[in-house]
């Protein structure tokens, strides 16, 4: 898609944003970026709009264990993965069993002559995102031949997708305390882990949260149970106390050699940008933080936030929410976020930016949705920035399907706007884009000027009028 559209042409690879600085009186985002190959900085770039598009965990860190420097074996991320490293037939640590870990531990422990893992946190794994789905396994789930020859057909390929994506908008209700979903998940969750685990009560007791699902992230982790059970696996839950040079020691005095520490935990989960953002006072990398003038992701519906114009976000904070799909979320958001772009670009204005008000109304609605959630029942996920009981900024206060239809229509009145200048330093008239009062499509002989009429049964009057690329 992105070479049909020839999307690379708009490309700057291999280069980091060190910050972004808004020039009230130019309008401008003024950036300073860096060439990683290189190291050449160049500022003083100017930008018209900013969208930050960098995703939930894009600053992991190393943990910071006591001798963690002095360990002389071969020791990574797991976001910042060596493909040269081998792990066949060496002893290996892993630490931490969020998603990563789930995922790094069950393919080592199948390759690794033994696996040390370290995993403070009791969590829930499920069967499966999607109850239309086959439980999900560590290994190749192929299509039948029978089926790659249906999905030659349009109309049935487009029919299994529908089937698949469709039902995971249909799984919110999980997500509010007082549903069926949550008074039965317990139970059924716990049932699918004692399978997994063989029967082991013992470890199925080590796993299990006092919380209830859903409260945190979910993790299908396919084989992860499996693997725990394993001769050439240890599950441990003793807090690590330092790192030597050969290995891991815990708390209990307990030193463990191994080959290589392969870490999962350190992403940021506080959603503040890994660069400043600056406008006026206010710098979102240090005032996003728990311990910044807003104390959390201040925003208008997960989208801008009041004080910084003409900056917008996608997958930032208060994100496409449980339900839904990813992709289907993005695009919802960067559909609002060209709607954006035209008004700016298309009506002579400088600057749109939520107004205070706005974003306090959206943050008050967060505040009043999010106690009937699980994700309120004081566990530490990413979703309330790992602080038990803090706000909930991790994800949409509601389903996708209702963010799909709330983001649908922009609110403009929500907005507080600058025009463009006159050209004598004072503000512009808000209708100077009217220009010469012709538009330019009347200027080219060949140019349809009459979209609007089709052939009968084309036109579906709903949205007769509506398309902005037809005048």
């Amino acid at each position: 898609m992105a070479k049909k559209f020839d999307v690379y042409r708009y490309c700057r690879f291999r280069t980091k944003i060190n910050s972004a600085e808004w020039d009230e009186e130019k309008g401008k985002w003024v950036l300073c970026s860096q060439n990683v190959d290189t190291g050449e900085v160049s500022e003083g770039e100017e930008f018209d709009f900013l969208i930050t598009a960098i995703g939930h965990f894009n600053e992991w860190k190393m943990p910071d264990y006591p001798g963690i420097n002095d360990y002389k074996g071969h020791i990574r991320h797991s976001s910042n993965w060596d493909p040269s490293f081998d792990p066949k037939g060496k002893r290996v640590a892993t630490i931490g069993n969020g998603a990563s870990g789930i995922q790094v531990t069950t393919e080592l422990q199948g390759v690794a002559e033994r696996v040390d893992h370290y995993a403070r946190n009791r969590t829930w794994i499920a069967g499966s995102f999607n109850p239309a789905m086959k439980e999900r396994k560590n290994v190749a789930m192929p299509f039948s031949p029978e089926q790659l020859e249906g999905f030659k057909d349009p109309g049935k390929y487009l029919e299994f997708r529908k089937l698949l994506e469709g039902s995971f908008f249909r799984r919110f209700e999980a997500l509010l305390k007082e549903s069926e979903t949550t008074k039965t998940s317990r139970e059924a969750f716990k049932e699918l882990m004692r399978t997994r685990l063989g029967g082991d009560e013992e470890l199925l007791e080590k796993l299990v949260p006092d919380f209830p699902p859903f409260c945190r992230r979910l993790t299908p982790g396919p084989g992860y149970l499996e693997a725990i059970t394993k001769p050439n696996l240890d599950f441990i839950q003793t807090p690590i106390d330092h790192f030597t040079e050969t290995g891991i020691a815990t708390v209990d005095g307990v030193h463990r050699s191994v080959d290589a520490v392969i870490c999962s935990t350190g992403a940021n989960v506080h959603f503040a940008p890994p660069f400043p953002i600056r406008s006026g006072e206010y710098d979102l990398s240090r005032d996003w933080r728990p311990e910044g003038h807003f104390g959390f992701p201040y925003t208008y519906l997960g989208i801008a936030t009041p004080g910084f114009p003409n900056l917008a976000f996608v997958l930032g904070p208060n994100p496409p929410g449980i339900s839904g799909t990813v992709p289907h979320g993005a695009e919802v958001q960067v559909t609002y976020i060209a709607k954006l772009l035209r008004k700016l670009s298309g009506q002579g204005i400088k600057s749109l930016v939520p107004s205070k008000r706005a974003g306090d109304d959206f943050l008050a609605y967060c505040d009043a949705f999010f106690p009937r959630t699980n994700m309120s029942m004081k566990c530490s996920s990413w979703y309330n920035g790992g602080r038990p009981g803090a706000r909930i900024h991790g994800v949409w206060p509601g389903s996708s399907a209702q963010m799909a239809r709330i983001l649908r229509e922009v609110r403009w009145e929500d907005f507080e706007y600058v025009y463009c200048s006159g050209g004598d330093g004072r503000e512009g008239n808000r209708f100077a884009y009217f220009g010469n009062g012709m538009t330019g499509k009347e200027r080219d002989a060949e140019s349809d000027l009459t979209p609007y009429l089709r052939l009968e049964g084309e036109n579906d009057l709903r949205d007769l009028h509506e398309g902005w690329w037809e005048v």
